[in-house]
């Protein structure tokens, strides 16, 4: 039996330690888990090569700053995670392992108006639709990802009041799922994954405190403080869309009036153009004619990007974050929507703020979301597991 401060349970917390480190970067060179881990590089060569003895992790040659090192990460046959991500209009899921490889992915249309049980039987089929093709025996299953438009609980897991998906409404997405499938399920809006998404494979790589910013059905921001997402104790940081940018403005869903939403959102954009443009116009329409040089639709986004500014200046204001990240399809329209916003920001941040802030497109697209899902499963699972060599041990918490 280990016993607290004894040589073997040192050992068993350093092995932890560096699996961890690996595990949430992907992959590392030995002298960067000896910086993320504060272990000597003696300590991780010795760490490193037993786990490699033991088939957890894989090392292979690289170079680091023109010098030849050794690229360490998870074995690629240690187990999987699933992400899975409800939209407005699609589904989408992703299986990809412990290195931080995609094995598969696909996506398909989803009824907004559909049952939460209705989406979580699409979502079953297409998981295990996924896990046939990859190959891999479901006992590798190593946890799932789930993201949802709209605010969860974080004590009871229930999803609250959404006008994208209004059917789901005091839901449990992680317990439902994690019945149907027998494996651990962790669930979270969808802007918190775009910015875990960004923050692992994006545009957000290589900073500690970002924002990113999803502006579609709705308005929302994903919190990085100090690398973690910050949900706040009630699961709802990050509601931008609500900041109240005119109190004589259009009635907001939320019951107030002018709230930042009302000036971006596509369902509130989109009848401005519809004497000029049609009924049918979508958000990403608008975005392809403005950049095709549609003189209406390049107002509409300049537009927008003011009042997101504005947003992104109060932000500015009281967490002081190094990047902004821009998700959704605004994103594609590039220089046209960012400019706008760095000039709001400048406009109304504190100087000292808007000088550090960078504003950037997200990089991952409409992935963003479902890659965050997966990086949230693997940020979730445990380390014993691994080093115990088993996955089958997990049992299922849905949080």
């Amino acid at each position: 039996m280990e016993t607290p401060g004894s040589q073997s349970s040192l050992h068993r917390a350093n092995l932890e330690r560096v699996v961890r480190a690996v595990r949430l970067a992907g992959s590392l060179t030995q002298a960067e888990i000896a910086r993320t881990t504060g272990l000597s590089a003696a300590t991780v060569s010795n760490i490193v090569r037993e786990l490699k003895d033991g088939g957890t992790v894989e090392v292979t040659p690289t170079s680091a700053g023109g010098r030849r090192a050794r690229s360490v990460s998870l074995s690629g046959d240690a187990g999987i995670v699933i992400g899975v991500d409800f939209g407005h209009t699609h589904l989408r899921v992703a299986v990809g392992n412990l290195a931080h490889q995609v094995l598969a992915e696909e996506s398909e249309p989803v009824d907004v108006d559909a049952s939460s049980t209705q989406g979580f039987d699409r979502a079953e089929e297409l998981v295990n639709r996924l896990i046939a093709a990859t190959g891999v025996d479901r006992s590798k299953i190593a946890g799932v990802g789930l993201g949802v438009p709209g605010p969860i609980d974080v004590e009871s897991g229930t999803l609250g009041s959404t006008a994208i998906l209004p059917g789901w409404t005091g839901t449990r997405p992680a317990e439902e799922l994690g019945s149907r499938l027998g494996v651990p399920v962790h669930v979270d809006n969808d802007a918190n994954l775009g910015a875990l998404g960004e923050l692992v494979w994006g545009s957000g790589r290589g900073v500690r405190d970002l924002a990113y910013i999803k502006v579609a059905s709705g308005v929302g921001a994903g919190l990085v403080i100090n690398g973690k997402i910050y949900r706040g104790p009630g699961g709802t940081a990050g509601e931008i869309g609500h900041i109240t940018l005119d109190e004589s403005g259009p009635v907001c869903r939320c019951g107030n009036r002018g709230c930042l939403e009302t000036f971006t959102a596509a369902r509130y954009v989109l009848p401005l153009l519809q004497s000029s443009h049609g009924t049918d116009l979508t958000m990403e329409g608008v975005v392809r004619l403005a950049r095709d040089g549609d003189p209406g639709c390049r107002r509409v986004i300049a537009d927008v990007g003011r009042h997101i500014g504005s947003g992104v200046a109060n932000l500015c204001n009281l967490l002081n974050p190094s990047r902004v990240v821009l998700g959704g399809d605004l994103a594609e329209a590039g220089e046209l929507v960012l400019g706008p916003i760095r000039e709001s920001v400048g406009r109304y941040a504190i100087p000292s703020a808007a000088r550090q802030l960078s504003v950037l497109p997200g990089a991952l697209g409409g992935r963003a979301e479902v890659l965050g899902a997966l990086a949230l499963a693997l940020s979730e699972m445990g380390d014993s597991t691994l080093l115990d060599g088993s996955l089958t041990a997990a049992t299922p918490v849905f949080t």
